[in-house]
């Protein structure tokens, strides 16, 4: 499936230093983030972006190696592995992992591939769900709304209905994301 990001990593595979300069700038404020958050500082933040640019470079390089998954994505999950690895080898690691176990960038790659995967297909199966059930789904798990405020908004005689509506709905969903993720 293709990404919005398939441009600028046709530019990349290129060598094109224009592409390379985009990239450096466009996520590096999310690896900060992460960094600062969990016990780094600005220069290891620069210092673990650096390595994961370097190896998406890399990786891009390769003529078998396909994204599946947004830069961004991509990135921040190569970063995270990165930083974990730094904090459990200056013992700084507030026990994030399991046993100190770490698995390889690709495994954990794999993951959150396939994580977005199902977010596409849920994305697409809410489109699918049609109204009122799509906002009524969004109100209550997104929204966070409560049955009373939602009751309140549809209309429903009682929070009872609306929860029966609720259900329905979700079985609806349910079969239209397996049947679009087969």
């Amino acid at each position: 499936m293709p990404y919005l990001d398939e441009p600028q990593v046709t530019e990349l595979r290129k060598k094109n230093p224009a592409a390379l300069k985009q990239l450096y700038k466009a996520h590096y404020p999310m690896v900060l983030n992460l960094v600062l958050t969990n016990n780094g500082s600005e220069q290891e933040a620069k210092d673990v972006y650096q390595e994961a640019i370097i190896h998406f470079y890399e990786r891009l390089q390769q003529a078998e190696f396909e994204l599946t998954c947004q830069i961004k994505t991509y990135l921040y999950a190569v970063s995270r592995r990165l930083w974990l690895k730094r904090l459990a080898e200056n013992k700084k690691q507030v026990r994030i992992e399991e046993e100190g176990h770490f698995a390889n960038i690709d495994d954990e790659m794999d993951d959150f591939e396939s994580k977005e995967q199902n977010f596409q297909t849920m994305d697409k199966a809410l489109l699918k769900l049609g109204e009122p059930c799509r906002t009524l789904v969004e109100d209550y798990y997104l929204r966070n709304l409560t049955m009373d405020a939602i009751t309140e908004k549809f209309g429903y005689t009682n929070t009872d209905n609306t929860k029966n509506q609720k259900y329905k709905c979700l079985q609806r969903l349910k079969r239209i994301f397996f049947e679009g993720a087969k």
